[in-house]
């Protein structure tokens, strides 16, 4: 579960793959802190989810790779596209790249909520935010996936800027 957690989180295996060993070892040697106030779980994937945020944060202190390529951007991500229409509507409905475009205190709500299974108090706790800022958080994120699975990947502010 803890895995699962970070592959959703991260968005990516090798990602996902550091944040899981990082919150095993983060259990591990914090054991003797859980106090039992919450349970084992909501605490586990409180560690979890801190794990994630942090591998995140170090992803974007990153050199992002760049296309070497004497083609253009454009060319070549159409070379990459995939040309069956059904892999085109798979790929728009792929919910870890979806996941991976919010933002990351959306994406941990969501995935704490919807893959999960916590309710909004256990989030809560989990994300150390108050309870309505859970629900806010869930209901933005919802609503940008919806926005980007149904194609429209402008966030609303921009939407409304850019309408005469």
């Amino acid at each position: 579960m803890i895995h699962s957690i970070s592959r959703r989180i991260t968005g990516n295996d090798a990602d996902a793959l550091d944040a899981t060993q990082e919150a095993l070892v983060a259990i591990v040697k914090g054991l003797h802190r859980f106090d039992g106030r919450a349970r084992f779980s909501t605490w586990a994937y409180r560690v979890t989810t801190n794990a994630c945020l942090d591998e995140l944060r170090r992803r974007k202190r990153r050199p992002q790779p760049t296309i070497s390529d004497s083609r253009s951007d454009d060319s070549y991500v159409a070379a990459l596209a995939p040309r069956d229409p059904a892999e085109t509507v798979s790929a728009k409905i792929d919910v870890d790249t979806a996941l991976a475009s919010l933002p990351d205190e959306f994406r941990a709500a969501v995935v704490l909520r919807d893959l999960v299974g916590l309710d909004y108090a256990e989030i809560a706790e989990v994300l150390d935010i108050a309870p309505g800022t859970v629900r806010s958080r869930i209901a933005r994120g919802r609503s940008r996936l919806a926005d980007i699975i149904s194609g429209n990947q402008t966030p609303p502010r921009n939407r409304q800027s850019s309408q005469p």
